[in-house]
């Protein structure tokens, strides 16, 4: 008689999609020709805009520059964009800055899009709005335009820069008693800002937001409501298409019998590849990507919510080995997960091999080893019942968010700007991935500690916290989320210019902090609500805008 394995399963919500839905979705060709016409025919007209004289007002220039952004469509312009910065940078500089008349909204909104674009503008900018105790005058308090510029401008503060930490407080309170004074549509964009900021959100779910919003703003330009709606319908036909294809490499997997016990979450996994890079020619990277992510979340569950420790140990001996030959060491209810990566990655290197990019698949490998091997101590501290000291916990935590690992496979589809020297730079993890990780892992034990109380399972940050230093969990959760803005001001540092790296190649990284902060603010929206997503989902890829 067979004996029965006790296994932490953790019940996960099911699928919310249809998967054979997904792999029949039609990317609708003329559609996508129609729209592709419309895009580029307005193109010019919005370069034409963007490169035209604003009688030297940086001001107006960076406000266009902005607007382009949050409608999605500035990366068809990167190399206008980035000259134009330069010129409006020097012009601000070149004048004496504190002395114009531009209001605070204004002077927000040029501190957050000069930051955004990797310009060091100093938060000096702020004192002529200070009284003399050093706090924001009490007129401004009713002015709402100054209080949403503020608030998104406020995020991407730096260490030393403590008053913006004050100032976003400050906005928010002053936002929240005046948005019931306000207009629906003003209503509604404050709510969207209090809610998630601008600069921390999914690039392309803030886009499509913002198109809802400035289409309704009296003074929007008409043209380029066209432009950023037919651009973003060729998108999302583009978008669609790439899902429909991992849909059916993913149905291959049989995952009801494979994976029975793991998250089913393909959609939200490519939904979270399409929050790394949006744009058409990363097509590839997407894929790539979700792949990638796809296994390591199977791998996050087989190791959390499956896998015994005797079966564990040589399943891990084996994913260092990375050879077909050890397979056999592999147990039987594991070789399927095992076989997986193996062709998964032959795959990659095959096809990157054309390119002389093949021996970047290994720093990816490289990365999962590390990170399969730090779920490997979790299940052995698990398996004794210890509770690791918290900086034990917190180092080996950080190479478990697999954040480090899905940061160097996003650079595998980005072809020749991704070359050696990014992968090499990725790997020595430089301090916005850190940052990323750090993020990432604080809001997964802030999120999902009271989860992982309702079954057996490693000690969380948290509990290790609490233990180590006799805490409150209430006071670790402080603790947690003053680090958590501690490090995005070690994002926000490293997107100064000159960067170690191109701008591209930190790009992802960013993105993937981002992702946290939409997917995990309040709660586990991709272990235990995904429902949370299921609007993300259908704005993004199943829904148009309406025209």
């Amino acid at each position: 008689m067979a004996v029965e394995v006790s296994r932490p399963l953790a019940n996960f919500p099911p699928a919310l999609w249809d998967y054979d839905a997904m792999a029949s979705l039609s990317s609708n060709a003329s559609g996508l020709e129609s729209y592709t016409k419309q895009v580029e025919e307005l193109k010019v007209q919005v370069k034409d805009m963007l490169m035209a004289s604003f009688t030297n007002d940086p001001a107006e220039k960076v406000k266009l520059i902005d607007t382009l952004c949050r409608l999605g469509v500035s990366y068809h312009f990167e190399i206008e964009i980035e000259e134009q910065m330069n010129q409006s940078f020097c012009l601000v500089n070149s004048k004496a800055f504190g002395d114009n008349d531009y209001d605070l909204s204004i002077v927000a909104l040029l501190f957050r899009v000069f930051r955004q674009h990797g310009y060091k503008m100093s938060s000096d900018v702020f004192d002529k709005f200070k009284d003399n105790n050093g706090n924001f005058k009490s007129s401004l308090s009713i002015d709402v335009k100054s209080m949403l510029s503020l608030l998104e401008g406020a995020h991407l503060s730096m260490h030393g820069e403590e008053f913006l930490d004050e100032a976003i407080a400050y906005a928010r309170t002053n936002l929240m008693s005046m948005a019931s004074q306000c207009s629906p549509h003003l209503q509604k964009h404050i709510a969207n800002a209090l809610e998630q900021s601008f600069h921390k959100g999914i690039p392309r779910i803030e886009a499509r937001k913002y198109i809802s919003f400035y289409e309704k703003d009296e003074s929007h330009d008409e043209m380029l409501l066209k432009f950023a709606k037919n651009d973003f319908h060729r998108l999302q036909l583009l978008h669609r298409q790439e899902l429909s294809d991992v849909a059916r490499w993913y149905k291959g997997l049989n995952v009801k019998k494979n994976f029975f016990y793991a998250r089913d979450r393909l959609v939200e996994t490519y939904m979270w590849s399409v929050s790394v890079y949006f744009e058409p020619h990363y097509a590839r990277a997407r894929s790539f990507l979700t792949k990638i992510t796809t296994l390591l979340s199977f791998t996050d569950d087989t190791y959390d919510a499956y896998g015994t420790i005797e079966e564990l140990r040589p399943f891990t001996e084996a994913m260092q080995r990375w050879d077909i030959s050890a397979i056999d060491q592999v147990p039987d209810n594991m070789k399927f997960l095992y076989k997986t990566y193996l062709d998964l990655y032959n795959g990659l290197e095959d096809e990157l091999r054309n390119e002389g990019r093949s021996h970047c698949v290994s720093y990816v490998k490289d990365a999962i080893k590390r990170g399969i091997m730090s779920y490997q101590i979790e299940a052995e501290w698990f398996n004794k019942g210890h509770i690791p000291p918290f900086e034990e916990y917190f180092e080996n935590a950080l190479i478990s968010t697999c954040y480090n690992a899905m940061a160097t496979a996003s650079l595998l589809g980005m072809e020749e700007i991704a070359g050696t020297k990014a992968f090499e730079w990725i790997a020595r993890v430089p301090k916005i991935n850190r940052a990323s990780m750090m993020i990432c892992r604080l809001m997964d034990d802030i999120v999902s500690s009271e989860q992982e109380k309702q079954r057996e399972h490693v000690a969380t940050g948290i509990e290790c916290y609490m233990k180590q230093y006799n805490v409150l969990e209430e006071e670790v959760i402080k603790i947690f989320k003053k680090n958590i803005t501690e490090s995005w001001k070690d994002v926000n540092e490293s997107w100064i210019k000159p960067t170690e790296v191109p701008i591209p190649i930190q790009m992802p990284v960013l993105n993937l902090a981002r992702v946290m902060d939409v997917l995990y603010k309040f709660q586990d929206a991709y272990s235990i609500n995904p429902g949370r997503l299921r609007g993300f989902v259908e704005m993004l890829f199943l829904e148009p805008v309406p025209m």
